[in-house]
């Protein structure tokens, strides 16, 4: 497996030709350029310039990707218009999300606790899926396009669904509620 985002793109979406195309013309690629900035100006407590960017950010991405998100490794963002990533979401390495994906929190009035998911390794949100408050989708778990998933997700499953049920586990058709 490549250890680059660039090479994560090339691995994973048949359309990318070349590093030189995904670096110019992905903006899911300078969404995460952009992210890596102000998560260190974020952590350094420049918490206003660090918002800032992330807005100039999502002007020219489409991506909103807030800076005190932690994010792993090779973290994939394809079609990324109308994505948006919570502040207190984590996300694990080799992750992929689809357009339209989000990673809300629940309003508590609380600033410093979990508000948003948590995606383990290797999982993959599929486009205009919604992921609400402070849940876990399981290592090689895939949500289903346009599912609504409410409540933890165990390792390697698909959910699917308004609410997200899950319909496979460990590769084995399943018809289970979360």
């Amino acid at each position: 497996m490549n250890k680059s985002l660039v090479g994560r793109v090339l691995e994973m979406d048949p359309a990318a030709r070349n590093r030189f195309n995904v670096i110019l013309n992905y903006p899911g690629v300078h969404a995460m350029f952009f992210f890596r900035i102000n998560h260190f100006l974020w952590s350094i407590h420049l918490k206003i310039l660090a918002r800032f960017l992330s807005q100039i950010a999502r002007f020219l991405t489409g991506i909103e990707i807030h800076p005190g998100a932690t994010i792993g490794k090779r973290f994939f963002i394809d079609h990324g218009m109308g994505v948006v990533v919570g502040e207190t979401t984590v996300i694990g390495d080799d992750c992929i999300l689809y357009q339209g994906v989000t990673l809300g929190g629940v309003g508590t009035g609380e600033h410093k606790v979990k508000r948003h998911p948590t995606l383990c390794n290797n999982v993959m949100i599929s486009a205009g899926a919604k992921i609400i408050g402070d849940v876990t989708i399981g290592d090689n778990s895939i949500v289903g396009a346009s599912s609504v998933v409410l409540k933890d997700v165990p390792p390697n499953c698909t959910v699917v669904g308004v609410p997200g049920k899950i319909v496979k586990e460990n590769g084995i058709r399943v018809d289970k509620e979360l």
